[in-house]
């Protein structure tokens, strides 16, 4: 080969590649890191300092007022306390506690910024209160309790917390808080290779975990910030953020973010967060009336709310109480006595179970008028404290009444209530279902049904605005009806006996609920200015214009038909249903208040008839069972209602201080079969003869004239006549024909009965 051949000969080469130099690299990941960093910095000083200013509106029942002569019962007086966490105590000296032997109850408010605690004692004489006086022996005119707190609204994730400053927070529970899970905590920098060198020698030992490592502020930035995952990236990302929220905040600032932000319990859907709320949650009282125990029991759940949940797994939380108790002794936070005194007591939770005392269907209620004015950022955020008509004690006999009637049913029975202030138009108690204590499909306010009879006094009311045409005692043909409709249908109602009555009087047709004659009195009245009463009374859902509304084949709520039948028990005076009196900010400043509202729509003469009827119904018609229950002189009035293959029942009924309305029935809509009196008024009669105490007003008003009459032609009679009662008539109306008359000893008596 030659020289020229070998120096044209092509080189070999290897292939080269551009190396990314080292510097571009560690450069870029520098950049990459510094941006991380800055989000987690940014993430820790806007998400703790935002977190703090969280907080969910609380929602408060009426305050109780007690006053010379008020009806109560002792046992009704000592559930409102147990509800505000008083405390039964011998000395009753303590804000927060009471005293009561028999009848005597002496009672020491907590007070608040604005009144001051106040002892006071009274004594219950056959259900009415008296002996109203001061500690000191002086007469009180009137002493009003706290309200109860019934609930809070809580953002979507469900979690509900109740903020303190760290100087409001019982210097004992920041001690033995310390003491068991972080020691160390006022001298590390968040991450402390100490405590998690001991916990991994504990664990090593037990062959299992038994403890953390994880300093307080850890936990913080676990809480407040990250998943539960447990990837290495989420433990560095953890570690990163403890730093950056030890170099913004006071150690004592980070304190009280985790005593208001840890987990601590949970209640149905809602996550009980902060020793303040959980203070409330298991005993019912705020933390500084909290003794060593219970501080124990609170610090002891930390380690783990759900297995050591005191409701579900007593041994487990009593077992981790006395580990607390002893520590306390050991490290001098109590005597050894006290911690031997607390380990042989009860855990001391204030309900027996964790939902034991919420209402989700009357705060459904007051979330749902809420949004009417303010959005969901600020009923979840903004602290407000939201006063209610919602009274403990009703809400109570209520549940109990409905609850004793279910229980006699099949299970998939299913019940409503609704109870309200016939003169305010308060809703003073809701029940939603037999499941009372979990939030789910409120019946009281989204079941809607069918209403069966409970619509035939707007049909009997429209007719006796017309006194020319209609008196109480007009007669009406109970006779079969058959109405053609528009695609040749035939309406044909008949009556619940399946039989005809012949000619009735227009009174007795609504107390025995007969539907032909209904159906004919409204076929007679046309269905248009039924239709016009209904919305006169509140009803504002559209309602079909069709022949069987007459009867009830219109659907509402029971909230609906309580609305309705409010403005009738008000003597005409449409009165729009309220929950809500009053909102406060966080600092108790007046944001609004809701006044009642009051409007006469229907006269209160005609209204009186009304009332007049509906008694009856309760004495010798369709309800006349209610006086199974409720004395013989105690005057309320009703209606009954069924709806067809017996899938409602219906009890819409009322005294001179409450409404309520009952319904029962199943969720799919099948037969229930039960009566409107054979269901929803025995809940109905119930409820009253626990809670009512004021009769309906009997005082005809300006306009009304009373008058003897044949109780069977309608004719007028005298007091000694038999068969004669005692009717109300608009002035001027009143029939001019006599009816015969024979007197007997039994029509003497009846005279003396209507007269006295």
């Amino acid at each position: 080969m030659t020289k020229k051949d070998k120096t044209s000969r092509p080189r070999s080469s290897k292939k080269t590649s551009a190396k990314f130099p080292w510097w571009k690299l560690i450069a870029s990941l520098s950049v990459l890191l510094a941006v991380v960093f800055i989000m987690l910095d940014a993430n820790v000083r806007y998400g703790l300092n935002e977190r703090q200013w969280q907080s969910p509106a609380r929602v408060y029942s009426r305050a109780l007022t007690l006053r010379a002569g008020q009806f109560l019962q002792a046992d009704d007086l000592r559930y409102e306390l147990t509800l505000l966490g008083y405390q039964l105590n011998s000395d009753g000296r303590r804000p927060g506690s009471y005293w009561q032997q028999g009848q005597h109850f002496s009672v020491v408010t907590r007070g608040n910024g604005e009144q001051p605690s106040q002892r006071f004692q009274l004594q219950l004489v056959n259900e009415r209160v008296t002996g109203l006086r001061s500690a000191w022996g002086s007469a009180l005119d009137q002493v009003s309790l706290e309200p109860v707190e019934i609930g809070s609204i809580y953002a979507s994730h469900k979690e509900d917390r109740l903020l303190v400053q760290l100087e409001e927070v019982p210097l004992s529970l920041r001690e033995i808080l310390l003491l068991v899970e972080d020691r160390d905590f006022y001298s590390h920098w968040g991450l402390s290779p100490k405590a998690i060198a001991r916990a991994l020698i504990a664990n090593i030992k037990a062959g299992r975990t038994v403890q953390g490592g994880s300093t307080i502020t850890q936990q913080l930035v676990k809480n407040v910030f990250l998943s539960r995952s447990r990837s290495l990236w989420r433990k560095a990302t953890e570690a990163v953020m403890t730093l950056l929220v030890e170099l913004h905040y006071s150690k004592d600032k980070i304190l009280e973010s985790y005593i208001n932000e840890i987990y601590l319990g949970q209640e149905g859907p809602r996550a009980i967060h902060g020793f303040a709320l959980a203070s409330q949650h298991y005993f019912n009282r705020p933390l500084y009336e909290l003794n060593p125990g219970q501080i124990a029991l609170l610090v002891g759940i930390v380690k783990g709310p759900s297995y050591y949940d005191p409701w579900r797994h007593p041994e487990r939380a009593e077992a981790r109480r006395d580990v607390v108790l002893k520590l306390m002794a050991q490290h001098q936070l109590i005597t050894p006595q006290q911690s031997d005194f607390y380990q042989i007591n009860s855990l001391g939770l204030a309900k027996p179970s964790a939902v034991a005392v919420v209402f989700p269907a009357y705060l459904d209620l007051v979330r749902r008028q809420l949004r009417r004015d303010y959005s969901e950022q600020e009923l979840q955020t903004q602290g407000l404290q939201i006063y209610t008509a919602f009274d403990p004690i009703v809400q109570r006999h209520a549940e109990q009444s409905l609850s004793a009637v279910v229980k006699t049913l099949d299970e998939s029975t299913e019940g409503a209530v609704v109870v309200s202030d016939v003169n305010s138009g308060d809703i003073v108690a809701l029940v939603g279902g037999r499941e009372m204590r979990y939030a789910g499909f409120n019946r009281a306010l989204d079941a809607v049904r069918p209403i069966g009879s409970l619509i035939k006094p707007a049909v009997y009311l429209t007719a006796l605005e017309q006194p020319k045409r209609y008196t109480l005692v007009t007669p009406i043909s109970d006779s079969p009806v058959a109405v053609e409709g528009g695609d040749g249908s035939l309406w044909q109602p008949q009556n619940f006996d399946r039989k005809s009555h012949g000619s009735v009087l227009l009174h007795n047709a609504l107390a025995q609920s007969y539907n032909q004659a209904t159906a004919r009195l409204g076929m007679q009245l046309g269905i248009e200015p039924v239709l016009n009463m209904v919305e006169r009374l509140g009803v504002s859902r559209k309602l079909p214009a069709v022949p069987a509304l007459l009867l009830g084949a219109g659907e509402l709520s029971p909230l609906e038909v309580a609305q309705m039948y409010q403005t009738i028990a008000s003597h005409g005076v449409s009165r729009p249903l309220r929950a809500i009196t009053q909102i406060s900010d966080q600092q108790g400043k007046t944001l609004a208040r809701y006044p009642v509202q009051s409007q006469p729509v229907v006269d209160a003469a005609v209204m009186h008839l009304l009332h007049y009827s509906m008694m009856e119904v309760v004495r010798e018609g369709t309800g006349k069972t209610v006086y199974q229950r409720l004395r013989e002189d105690f005057a309320v009035a009703g209606k009954t209602g069924s709806t067809n293959d017996l899938r409602d029942s219906w009890f819409a009924g009322f005294a001179g201080d409450y409404l309520a309305v009952v319904w029962m029935g199943r969720d799919d809509n099948q037969s229930a079969g039960i009566t409107g009196a054979g269901g929803a008024l025995k809940v109905w009669r119930e409820l009253f003869a626990r809670v009512s105490r004021q009769p309906i007003n009997l005082e005809p008003p300006a306009g009304v004239t009373y008058h003897w009459v044949d109780s069977d032609s309608g004719l007028l009679s005298s007091g000694p006549c038999d068969n004669a009662r005692y009717v109300p008539f608009l002035q001027g109306s009143a029939p001019q024909q006599k009816a015969p008359c024979s007197t007997s000893v039994k029509g003497v008596l009846q005279w003396f009965r209507e007269l006295f």
